[in-house]
């Protein structure tokens, strides 16, 4: 069993930045770790992805601007938001795969960019 810890979440102004983090707890191989975020009325869609051993994919609304990055020694993983957006409010989700196949989400941090 795996339990994912999010934090980082709040309240920021446009142009503003924010770090989320991701802790996955439990003795087990984690393969990819990623961020998804969900807007009000909308559906959840990946923001960003990363392997064990560092390839990264980003969706088109947020490259250049998002970076994810991990720490394996810890099983945690964060995303490094930068010049936000007011549509970039939504609540994300931290997601994990294991090395097994399952797959585990966040309970969700909601981040709020103002204009």
């Amino acid at each position: 069993q795996v339990q994912l810890v999010e934090s980082g979440g709040g309240l920021v102004q446009a142009g503003g930045s924010l770090r989320l983090s991701c802790a996955a707890s439990g003795s087990i191989l984690i393969d990819a770790m990623g961020w998804s975020r969900q807007a009000p009325g909308k559906q959840r869609v990946l923001v960003a992805a990363i392997t064990r051993g560092g390839s990264t994919n980003y969706a088109e609304s947020v490259k250049g601007r998002f970076t994810i990055s991990r720490d394996n020694a810890k099983n945690t993983v964060y995303l490094q938001m930068n010049s936000l957006k007011p549509e970039d409010t939504a609540v994300y989700y931290c997601n994990v795969r294991t090395a097994y196949g399952s797959a585990y989400w966040g309970q969700g941090t909601q981040v709020t960019v103002s204009s």
